[in-house]
């Protein structure tokens, strides 16, 4: 009888591409998932430490493992384990706690993994696979707890990205999307000391992938502002049939002072001058975003700031945090720390505008042509398949259940609640 294994991932999609790399690991020696009511004989958790509720969620998830799972080995990785491993150790079942994802190779070895492979091939039951170009964050964001628990800038050998986007695009994956800690310093830790023609950049990546053969698009993840360099864009418009026209920009504030507080790098006028460069290389592409509401000291004419920066910029989407302390951050000693009740107010009215944004840009496709990738059968309605737009918007049209986990062509008919209402190309 093999050996079972369940697998919990929470935040990012580097997680989640780590969580996949250890378990593709085990699976060479035997481990395989175990079923929702099975008990495992080795649970994995991948920790998110981003909030204070994301410390919470990964504690809930260790002790429910324990009970579910009594006879289990309880293996801890993440951010939160990296930043605070003497309370993951004192929590039920677990035996290891791995505080360096730099580790993950020498942890398969401890298991028993001869052959550590340099990369995935699949990604579950999923459609669309991440794939983790670098890692580490060179920035110091007032608020961010992440630098002191990912610091190391290590982008992968471009190589090893290029056979891994192969690999699971020969599975059946359609939809590849880079995700990285600081996706857009892609290249950086090889380019100190060399002269700047010889630099690699995430533009020579995403160039690179977009040449290889197959029927699949690309996706960038969370990017920068100042990341989103001319020649990125240059490739993005070359290479528009395989690249989908779609950026995740972080804001986090429209209004300078508080961009100041938070120690990012650009005024609203650069992220929106970004954002005009990239409409005028590319067809009507679509902006989603991260937006902090609530920093300490946020004023209500600062907040009023940021909404007017998120109208002008026209998001289609946008993730709100309330702003968390991060024990170890300067903004977590910052004074004017403001109440929970007004931060749910502001994330109210910031949400308010997100839905009439969203419907905005929905309703500029209605007559375009979209690619979509079938993920689905409508749960309500089997005759309807439901997918995501090349430019990041549900979708749902008539189509066969054997449309699913491929790309098809749609013209966006309607916009409907949260979706668009599509027919099918033929």
């Amino acid at each position: 009888m093999s050996a079972k294994l369940k697998t919990v991932t929470l935040g990012c999609k580097v997680n989640q591409y780590e969580t996949e790399f250890i378990r593709e690991g085990l699976a060479q020696i035997g481990y395989q998932d175990a079923e929702q009511d099975e008990a495992a004989d080795l649970c994995i958790v991948n920790t998110c430490t981003v909030t204070n509720e994301g410390d919470s969620k990964s504690r809930k998830v260790i002790r429910q493992l324990a009970r579910d799972n009594p006879d289990s080995r309880i293996v801890v990785m993440g951010c939160y384990a990296t930043r605070a491993p003497e309370e993951v150790e004192a929590l039920p079942n677990v035996v290891e706690v791995v505080t360096d994802k730099r580790e993950l190779p020498d942890m398969l070895g401890r298991f028993g993994v001869v052959d550590i492979p340099t990369g995935i091939s699949g990604f579950g039951n999923r459609h669309r696979a991440y794939v983790k170009v670098q890692d580490g964050c060179l920035l110091r964001c007032s608020y961010c707890i992440i630098p002191h628990v990912r610091p190391a800038l290590t982008s992968r050998p471009m190589q090893h990205i290029l056979e891994e986007v192969d690999r699971l695009v020969a599975n059946g994956y359609r939809e590849i999307v880079l995700t990285g800690i600081h996706i857009g310093h892609y290249g950086v830790d090889w380019n100190m000391n060399k002269p700047r023609e010889e630099w690699t950049r995430l533009a020579d990546l995403v160039r690179a992938i977009a040449e290889r053969p197959g029927k699949f698009r690309i996706r960038i993840s969370s990017i920068e502002a100042t990341e989103v360099t001319k020649d990125l864009i240059a490739v993005m418009a070359q290479f528009c049939e395989k690249i989908t026209p779609h950026l995740h920009i972080c804001l986090q504030s429209g209004s300078d002072s508080v961009l100041r507080r938070m120690r990012r790098r650009w005024s609203k006028k650069t992220f929106i001058n970004r954002c005009k460069l990239i409409r005028e290389a590319l067809v009507n592409p679509s902006f989603t975003t991260d937006v902090i509401v609530g920093f300490p000291g946020e004023t209500d004419e600062e907040f009023t700031e940021t909404l007017e920066t998120v109208r002008q910029i026209g998001f289609s989407k946008i993730h709100m945090f309330p702003f968390s302390a991060r024990r170890g951050t300067p903004a977590a000693d910052m004074k004017d720390q403001l109440p929970k009740q007004l931060k749910k107010a502001r994330g109210k009215q910031l949400g308010m505008l997100e839905d009439e944004l969203r419907h905005a840009y929905f309703t500029s496709l209605i007559g375009s042509e979209l690619e979509v990738l079938v993920e689905a059968q409508d749960r309500d309605n089997t005759s309807q398949m439901v997918g995501t737009a090349c430019r990041y918007a549900p979708v749902q049209f008539t189509g066969e259940e054997s449309m699913i986990g491929t790309l098809v062509k749609v013209v966006a008919e309607r916009v409907q609640g949260d979706r668009i209402v599509a027919r099918l190309v033929v």
